[in-house]
């Protein structure tokens, strides 16, 4: 009959391939969270204009509406000509042409999977991938003998980042 492990063997060989399956999602989490953190400039974004046609005669808060635009303001008028930020609706045509600062397809991609929320079928993803997470923050802690120089180091470096987090968070 085959020895029955002790649980800190079996939680290091989980934290192990967990943390092997999970590296490329993780390298993924890292890059998009680095480029939302510049998401408010225009780093590593390209201006993208399209052209279209919508119904004539809208009034201002429609073409926002149809825009899909939050905030949606007319900065001027020039005869049937609306102007607003990063574009232009022509009431007597329907034309409309709206520029965009867009980020690169991949990048746009990893940001979307960052941002996933319960409306999108990705979020079952990010609460795995969450919960992960959160078994290799529980799972460190059966890396070393509890009474170990480098366990207790590792405590202290735990204490301290626990304090820098809500530092951060509340200062």
């Amino acid at each position: 009959m085959a020895a029955q492990l002790p649980l800190s063997a079996k939680m290091r060989i989980i934290h192990r391939y967990l943390g092997f399956f999970l590296a490329g999602i993780m390298a993924v989490y890292a890059i998009s969270g680095m480029v939302l953190i510049f998401r408010n400039t225009d780093f590593l974004k390209r201006e993208v204009v399209s052209e279209r046609v919508m119904q004539a005669g809208m009034a201002e808060e429609e073409v926002g509406k149809a825009l899909g635009m939050r905030g949606f303001a007319v900065e001027r008028t020039e005869g049937d000509v609306l102007y607003f930020p990063g574009g232009s609706y022509n009431a007597a045509t329907g034309e409309t042409v709206q520029t965009k600062k867009e980020l690169p397809y991949v990048l746009d991609q990893m940001t979307h999977l960052h941002k996933a929320n319960t409306k999108d079928p990705l979020y079952f993803f990010n609460l795995f991938f969450g919960a992960s997470l959160l078994f290799f923050v529980i799972s460190a802690f059966w890396m070393f003998m509890p009474c170990s120089r480098v366990m207790k180091k590792g405590l202290i470096f735990t204490g301290a980042g626990i304090v820098l987090t809500l530092i951060l968070l509340f200062v």
